[in-house]
């Protein structure tokens, strides 16, 4: 677990659910208000975090909808009566939570209806933070990345971007062209010095990712 208070912004990262999924629970310091960013796993230690740091969550933004990152929303969201957003066009894949653990050999429930469907471009505010919605699809067509900033600089990238690193385009819906072009066109378009928490594994910055990613370097 990694807790870290920042200037602007109250942030805990837990590695949650069968996967490893970095779970971050994003909170203003002034209103107490929080998000928590892809609840893929052991909703009772998120909901003692949220507890341990006194906070209200608001909201649940999902960056895309395969079950390592989607597994808690609905016990998380029952105990805080956040509202549940994620890309209309991972709504089918997250609809079928069921068939997904089916696949891979453990029982899922249903989850709850979204609150609101996500089209990119948006900006969702938590408390006086703002988290601005891009679009990255290619991991799965509905992938979205969640951008703090310029203050805060924190992007949060789910399966798009890791260190040295991207996300696998080999399941259903994904296009590693579509990986590329997000990755290029919107993320590294952002400052150098952003902080960059991917959705598993250790912390990166644009700029690093920039220099040393080796599945974006120019030929």
């Amino acid at each position: 677990m990694l807790a870290q208070q920042m200037e602007s912004m109250k942030l805990t990262t837990l590695t949650v659910g069968p996967v490893a999924c970095n779970c971050n629970i994003v909170a203003c310091p002034e209103t107490g208000d929080a998000a928590i960013i892809d609840p893929g796993g052991d909703p009772d230690r998120i909901l003692d975090e949220v507890k341990k740091m006194g906070v209200k969550v608001r909201c649940l933004l999902h960056t895309h909808a395969h079950f390592d990152h989607i597994l808690a929303t609905g016990q998380v969201a029952a105990a805080t009566g956040a509202a549940i957003l994620l890309h209309r066009h991972d709504l089918a894949l997250y609809q079928n939570l069921p068939g997904q653990g089916r696949i891979f050999r453990f029982a899922a429930d249903p989850p709850p209806a979204p609150t609101d469907l996500l089209t990119g471009g948006e900006r969702i505010a938590i408390g006086r933070l703002t988290a601005k919605v891009l679009h990255t699809p290619g991991h799965t067509p509905g992938s979205v990345s969640y951008y703090f900033g310029p203050e805060e600089a924190v992007l949060f990238s789910g399966d798009t971007l890791f260190a040295e690193s991207v996300g696998r385009t080999d399941f259903p819906g994904g296009s590693t062209p579509a990986l590329l072009a997000s990755i290029r066109d919107k993320l590294f378009t952002l400052p150098a010095d952003t902080r960059v928490i991917p959705g598993h594994g250790i912390d990166t910055s644009i700029g690093r990712e920039r220099k040393h990613n080796p599945f974006l370097r120019a030929p």
